[in-house]
């Protein structure tokens, strides 16, 4: 894992078109803006979660059910 550290306005790089900046931090919450191509889906984990076990549940139901 790769640790940064960077002060609200301050950008980080993911690859060649994927860019993060740290727009605001208010106690222990950080605001992020992140600037990628429309084809990169972007979730957060808690979303991910829901939509990969919900994939899941779709993919184990026998066919006609």
């Amino acid at each position: 894992m790769l640790v940064l550290t960077r002060e609200i306005g301050e950008t980080f790089n993911i690859g060649d078109d994927i860019t993060v900046k740290v727009l605001g931090i208010t106690g222990n919450q950080v605001r992020l803006g992140i600037d990628a191509p429309q084809h990169v889906r972007i979730h957060r984990a808690e979303v991910f979660r829901r939509i990969a076990s919900r994939l899941q549940q779709l993919a184990n139901r026998s066919p006609g059910t």
